[in-house]
């Protein structure tokens, strides 16, 4: 008897579980998710309607470098945030980083741009975020260092630890807004922006919450980032009289990439929530692809398998074909080798169809933001797929010969499709990490 009861249990479990997973399923998968909010903070400005305006009128954000400190760094081009631009009585104090306080300036505006601000309890519950971060601020480590070894511990500030803290832009995105869903953070060096975004769209996907702010920020241009980068040959060094020239992706005499910094944030948002409260659609986030090279900490895999498994996976959880792609905006950051090798993986994946893809870069206008670049990336994507406009590259003077790509150089143009605009964003970073992001009109 008590076998018997056991088996009859055991077929009820089985049953009732087997239901569950079919409704858990249908659940985590029938949730569409969009953007509804943008907000930037970049090289070419603060306000995403202005920084798209002169990213396709071809305008760039890079300069010399300011500041002491940097006389025996090989490369004195970088792309900063404009002062005047940036409102920093607003959001910078002591008590913050400046990887916070652009964080914090690019959520208010994403969250204005969407016209969501939840006020009640089941509201704050349901909007999450998902904010990366590549490097903490190396000059604020530098200096409560010094001050350590010179003036003791009494000198080191109370607000040092939080303020190196990865996941503090998050948090204190979180408590300005009461954004009490799911707080998330990134670190996956120049892809971080990328899965910051592409993991938010899942915790949206899976019913956790229904809406995320989600991107990256970053603020690590010093001496200390500067050399590090040189030692490893990664930066541009042949332009430093002309600064507006030194980010070449695709070209034959591109040489290494500039660093940036700035922070981009999308309002993610599941699609019937949008609708119901008649939100403003940008673009659907359809697919989110990752892989990892296991190969190299620096160097990218020869070919790009790994680069080509993202993209191919982003497209395969979209629903799209491969030929339905039509743009991808590039992670290409001005390496001769990165660049080659994305151009391979693109090529490879898309060979049947690649008369019909545009692919550009934007950093030949904003620099390299490296832990941010994932998201401002992400965002000009949207912007394209909602304009109808290819973001061109930059300083593309010459196409690299073995770059078999339409790589949109130097001018924006019209995006011409017969259907729906669908679209990659890559970002690829050190360690060997990959991710790509499927974007459509709507």
């Amino acid at each position: 008897m008590d076998l018997v009861f056991k088996k009859t249990c055991k077929k009820f479990l089985c049953q009732r579980h087997a239901k569950l997973f079919t409704i858990f399923s249908v659940r985590c998968y029938s949730r569409n998710v969009v953007v509804t909010g943008i907000g930037i903070v970049s090289p070419l400005g603060c306000g995403t309607q202005r920084v798209w305006e002169r990213l396709i009128n071809g305008s760039c954000g890079i300069t010399n470098l300011k500041g002491e400190g940097y006389g025996r760094i090989s490369c004195k081009v970088a792309a900063y945030v404009p002062r005047n631009e940036f409102d920093e009585k607003l959001y910078v104090d002591r008590s913050k980083s400046m990887m916070s306080s652009y964080a914090l300036a690019a959520s208010d505006e994403a969250l204005k741009d969407a016209k969501w601000e939840p006020t009640t309890e089941k509201e704050q519950w349901n909007t999450g975020v998902s904010i990366g971060v590549g490097m903490v601020e190396l000059d604020y480590v530098c200096e409560t260092g010094n001050n350590l070894l010179v003036k003791g511990p009494r000198s080191v500030s109370p607000h040092f630890v939080p303020r190196i803290l990865l996941n503090l832009p998050a948090g204190e995105v979180a408590m300005r807004h009461h954004l009490k869903g799911p707080n998330h953070c990134v670190s996956t060096a120049c892809a971080t922006g990328a899965h910051a975004i592409g993991d938010a769209m899942r915790f949206i996907a899976h019913g956790d919450c229904d809406v995320m702010v989600a991107g990256a920020t970053e603020a690590c241009i010093s001496p200390l980032g500067l050399a590090g980068f040189s030692q490893i040959r990664a930066l541009a060094k042949s332009f430093n009289e002309f600064p507006e020239k030194a980010s070449r992706p695709f070209d034959i005499d591109r040489e290494g990439f500039v660093m940036g910094e700035g922070a981009a944030m999308l309002v993610l948002e599941e699609e019937s929530h949008a609708l119901a409260r008649r939100a403003n659609i940008y673009s659907r986030l359809a697919g989110y692809g990752l892989s990892g090279d296991a190969e190299n900490i620096v160097l990218p895999s020869e070919g790009g398998p790994g680069a080509k498994r993202a993209m191919a996976s982003a497209i395969q959880d979209s629903g799209f074909k491969v030929s339905d792609i039509t743009y991808i905006n590039a992670h290409a950051t001005s390496t001769p080798q990165g660049d080659r090798t994305e151009a391979v993986a693109i090529f490879t994946l898309f060979e049947n169809h690649i008369n019909n893809l545009a692919v550009s870069s934007s950093k030949g206008a904003i620099g390299h933001l490296l832990g941010a670049a994932g998201a401002i990336e992400a965002a000009f994507t949207v912007l394209a797929c909602h304009h109808s406009v290819l973001p061109p590259t930059l300083n593309l003077d010459k196409l690299d010969p073995n770059i078999h790509l339409d790589c949109v150089p130097l001018q924006s143009r019209s995006w011409k499709t017969n259907g729906l605009r669908v679209a990659l964003s890559n970002s690829f970073g050190f360690g060997g990490t990959n991710a790509a992001l499927c974007f459509t009109s709507v």
